[in-house]
């Protein structure tokens, strides 16, 4: 885990996945429709970048919400545009679904 800024908080895919299955946290893909349909995260939510609202960002209660995207550089510009509102820490998975399938993890693939 690093620090981008002083509220992004960059977490690896272990740690993302360590999460996930502790049911601690959900995963925002925040690609377009199209990647996403392509290739995913199982359980991962999409909310497209091109459809970003502050005010409509997905919460869940009791979880920590984790941004992530193809290499990590939209999620980081999500992440920055949620801090500059106001909602304090966020993370983002460093190196987006890129250093998921690089540390061996497994994803959804369209057939």
């Amino acid at each position: 885990m690093s620090i981008v800024n002083s509220a992004l908080i960059e977490l690896d895919p272990a740690t993302v996945q360590t999460l996930l299955t502790a049911g601690e946290a959900v995963l925002v893909d925040v690609r377009e429709d199209d990647e996403y349909a392509e290739e995913h995260i199982a359980g991962s939510l999409l909310y497209p970048m091109s459809d970003f609202e502050v005010d409509k960002w997905p919460s869940v209660t009791g979880k920590k919400v984790i941004i992530s995207c193809l290499g990590g550089v939209r999620s980081a510009a999500i992440g920055n545009k949620l801090i500059s509102a106001g909602h304090g820490w966020v993370s983002h998975m460093k190196g987006g679904l890129n250093a998921w399938k690089d540390a061996g993890l497994p994803t959804i693939t369209q057939d």
